[in-house]
Formats: structure tokens, sequence, C-alpha cells
């Protein structure tokens, strides 16, 4: 029987793929479904689950062999690989992602990986074409983990992954805001390696400029967005808070990664985040504090959960290095659910059967689930998106 709320039961919940077509067909015919549950559910009220480098692939033989010489043990911690971005949010629910990003203004940089270039030299195969269309040759911010050795991308470029977002979005309206995690790169790992442009007042710019060609100023939930006319995203929250998640269906949001001088340099001249894009993760006390990454839920619960009551929007991971995966532990992701962040970032929200059957994922595949700590227990269970 169903319910007369018309949520559904947690027994009836069809997988996402084909709950997610049925949703986008009753929504565009009727405009009523997706907010039936919802009225009064505020974004911060739930959770959901990201990917962590999501645009990762393992890198082939020969790098990981070229890895574990430099540093033993180091390609272990890099053996995961993610689905094309749509595929992950079509079939895996996900509404979180992260990207690194390093400058390439001239195009080029890392078109030609000198982990290729050595392992030929030893006689090693360098495997397949990484970049059959000649992406990384052009200008633009690349996405990739480690350049030269871990480089391989289902999403070469920011403005590629963007649009697959973005055309995703337009065909799924009703969804729950997509956090976009953005990590920027500079590090030169060492005098071999290509070295990277540095992230300066320019790079910075070229980020915004890259997300403004594919997304609208509309489409993307921003730090005015929240602040309103306070003085300080705190304050905004304290009074205000976040929108109701019915407000916000189908934008996305960006939150800056980095700390340190990368960090704080995009927020010069730009107090409390004024006319900026993405959100950066600063003390509690900050002006510009709205949104936090806690990555260890295990040593950082209580804080996270300090954060969420004090009416944060905080980010953690369920697992790190495939050392969760490889035996099967739940502690780390247990407690990143229990711990009331709203985003669960994962290596894994489908198992590697070579490691175990560990996986992130809320149960009876739903994605978008009611906060244990600080949602309405009325909608545990529910589907919320």
């Amino acid at each position: 029987m169903g319910q007369p709320d018309g949520c559904g039961s947690q027994a009836e919940t069809p997988p996402i793929m084909l709950r997610s077509l049925l949703l986008a067909l009753v929504t565009t015919a009727t405009g009523l479904l997706a907010t039936s549950c919802t009225p009064a559910v505020r974004m911060n009220q739930v959770q959901v689950i990201g990917t962590h480098n999501s645009y990762h692939l393992v890198a082939h033989d020969s790098l990981l062999t070229l890895m574990n010489q430099r540093r033993p043990g180091l390609a272990q911690t890099l053996e995961y690989s993610h689905r094309p971005l749509p595929e992950q949010f079509a079939r895996l629910g996900i509404r979180q992602i992260e990207l690194d990003l390093f400058a390439d203004p001239q195009g080029g940089l890392y078109a030609e990986p000198r982990g290729n270039q050595i392992a030929a030299m030893l006689g090693l195969p360098t495997g397949p074409n990484h970049d059959p269309s000649g992406l990384l040759r052009q200008p633009g911010l690349k996405v990739l983990h480690v350049q030269d050795i871990d480089f391989r991308s289902t999403t070469l470029t920011f403005v590629a992954a963007l649009r697959q977002v973005r055309e995703w979005s337009a065909q799924h309206p009703r969804h729950f805001p997509i956090c976009i995690l953005v990590e920027l790169k500079d590090e030169a790992m060492a005098p071999e390696f290509t070295q990277p442009v540095p992230f300066g007042e320019d790079e910075l710019a070229a980020v915004e400029a890259e997300i403004l060609s594919v997304f609208k100023r509309r489409e993307i939930l921003k730090p005015d967005d929240i602040r309103g006319t306070f003085s300080t995203l705190p304050a905004a929250l304290a009074k205000r808070g976040w929108p109701r998640l019915d407000a916000v269906r189908g934008k996305v949001m960006f939150a800056l990664d980095n700390g340190g001088r990368v960090r704080d340099l995009y927020l010069e001249n730009h107090p409390a985040l004024q006319g900026r894009l993405m959100f950066v993760s600063v003390d509690e006390a900050h002006p510009a504090a709205a949104w936090m990454k806690v990555n260890d839920p295990v040593a950082g619960f209580e804080r996270i959960q300090g954060l969420v009551q004090a009416g944060f929007l905080v980010r953690t991971r369920a697992d790190a290095d495939t050392v969760q995966a490889r035996t099967n532990d739940p502690t780390q992701r247990e407690r990143a659910l229990a711990s009331g962040a709203q985003f669960i970032s994962t290596d894994y929200p489908e198992p590697n059967p070579a490691f175990s059957e560990y996986r992130v994922r809320f149960e009876d595949g739903i994605v978008v689930r009611n906060n244990p700590l600080n949602g309405n227990p009325a909608l545990n269970g529910k589907e919320l998106e």
C-alpha cells in the first residue's frame, strides 16, 4: 500500500536510474512530485554522497611500477577509478564531485607526460593514448591528479567537466544542488617533473571565467546568495539559514578545496567572499565561513557535529588511500554518516571486487537522505530528491 503523503516507503524505492527517469517524467508533467516531501527542508538538513577525485582513472601498470620504485606503497593508494560524471550522477546518485585543476594558459604543458617518456626509455609499455583528441594541447585549465605520473582522467579539461555537469543538470532540473569541489594544484613535485604554473590572481580569474563560460550566474548558488544583506556569512546563517531545498534545486555550487596561500589570495579584496563564485573552508568565526571541510570523521567527529549544529555545511571523507576498501573496514564510513556532515566523499560509491565488498551508499539506494543530526526524524528513510 502506498504512503498517504506520496513519498513512498523504503521497500518501494526503485533503482536510482529508474527513479531518476520517473521523477523527471512526472515533474515535467506536473511539477508536484519533487516538492511533495520537502517543502520545509533546508539544504543543510540532508546528506548526500560525493566522490573524491571524481575524474580519476587508475594509471597503467608501467606507471604504477615507476611510482612504487620512487616511493614504495604509493601506487596502491591510487588504485581507484571512477565512472564518467554523468554516470556517477545517474547510476550512483552522486551529488558532490571533486576536480583537481592545473593552470595551462598556453596549452600543451601536460600533453607529453614524463612518466610515459621514462617508461619508454626503460623498455616498458606506455599504455593507451590518454588524450586521443588532443585536448591537453589546448589552452585552459586541465583536470588531472599528479602531473606526469597519475594523469589519466575521464575529463581532461575543466570546461569539458562543467559541460557534462550542466548537460546532466538540464535533463534533471529538480536535482539536489551539485557541489563541485575544486582543488587548484601548482606543486612542483621534483625537478624532473613538469613544473606547474603557480596560481595567482590571473589564474584565479581564469577559474571563474571558465565556470561562467558554462554556467549562468543564476544557475550557481553563490556566497552572495547566502549572505544577502548581511555583512558576513556566519551572520546570515545565524539569522536566515541555508535556503529551502526546493528553492535551490537544479543549481550547482562551487567550493575551493585549497587552504593557505591560494585561499587567502582568493579572499583578498573580497570581504566575506563578496562577488566570488566559490565558497572556502575557513575557521567558523571568519566572515567567509559557510562551508567547511573536515576530512577525518573519526578524529574530527565532534568538530563536524558542532559545525553542523551551528548551521554550517561540512564535507568529510568516508575512506582514503584505498585502505578501507582493501580491508572492508566500515569504521570511518559509519562515523562519517553519523557525523551529520552533509557531503560524504568516497572513492567507492560501488565496490571494487578485487578488494572487498566495501562501498558507500545510503539505505535502499536513496540519493538525498534526511540528516541524522539536524534533520526531521519523520523523514528518515525517505527519498528527499
